[in-house]
């Protein structure tokens, strides 16, 4: 899956001359958190978050006293050194940097234009569908040796008990590099039968963690 799949299009902005009080409005206006800031070809050329907004607002009790900090321009408090994706980067690698760098959102930008922008709530949600976990089934979770063939010797158990895969993640086994954990959300609510079949081909079933004597 890419950026452009995912990330919002129709991306509300403001330039650098507008007030601090403009900012703050429009964010309470269109409930969002980021703003990226553009020139007059929509070239990205900062950005305004929420937190810088909250910063730079003046307490509720002094608010007479600093009200002329309200018309200060934005391009006084936004941010100029800026991460940003391409419509076409994968949004696996696009997450990887979200994580590292800690950040909360990310303008998208082709041909030098702002074209989009993808925010961590953007990434979850994804992450929540390419799971499947917005769908009703049952998590099975699978111990297996990193070999060929495993996969479709699942999938066969599966079939057998005519039931679907929504998803399959593969993460690594903490306890011993040698193997994996093979996580499958099946379409069905009752997982007891596969979890039997699973274990007669000689697979471990890390989860459910059923006791045999009620398999």
């Amino acid at each position: 899956m890419i950026i452009e799949d995912i990330m919002i299009k129709d991306v509300i902005t403001l330039q650098k001359n507008a007030t601090l009080q403009q900012a703050i409005d429009l964010v309470k206006q269109k409930k969002i958190r980021h703003i990226p800031i553009v020139d007059d070809e929509q070239r990205l050329i900062g950005l305004l978050c929420d937190v810088d907004i909250r910063s730079a607002t003046p307490s509720i009790f002094h608010l007479d006293e600093y009200k002329e900090d309200l018309l200060k321009p934005i391009s006084d408090i936004m941010i100029t050194d800026i991460y940003t994706a391409h419509p076409l980067d994968f949004v696996e690698e696009i997450a990887f940097v979200f994580y590292e760098q800690k950040i909360s959102c990310m303008p998208v930008i082709s041909d030098n234009k702002l074209v989009g922008i993808i925010t961590e709530t953007d990434l979850l949600h994804t992450y929540v569908e390419l799971t499947g976990s917005n769908q009703p089934a049952s998590q099975i979770e699978v111990k297996v040796t990193n070999k060929s063939g495993t996969l479709s010797e699942i999938a066969e158990v599966i079939k057998g008990h005519n039931s679907n895969v929504n998803s399959i993640f593969i993460y690594p086994y903490k306890e011993d590099p040698a193997f994996k954990v093979l996580v499958l959300r099946i379409q069905t609510m009752n997982p007891l039968k596969i979890v039997q079949g699973l274990r007669s081909s000689g697979y471990e079933v890390l989860w459910p963690d059923i006791p045999e004597s009620t398999l």
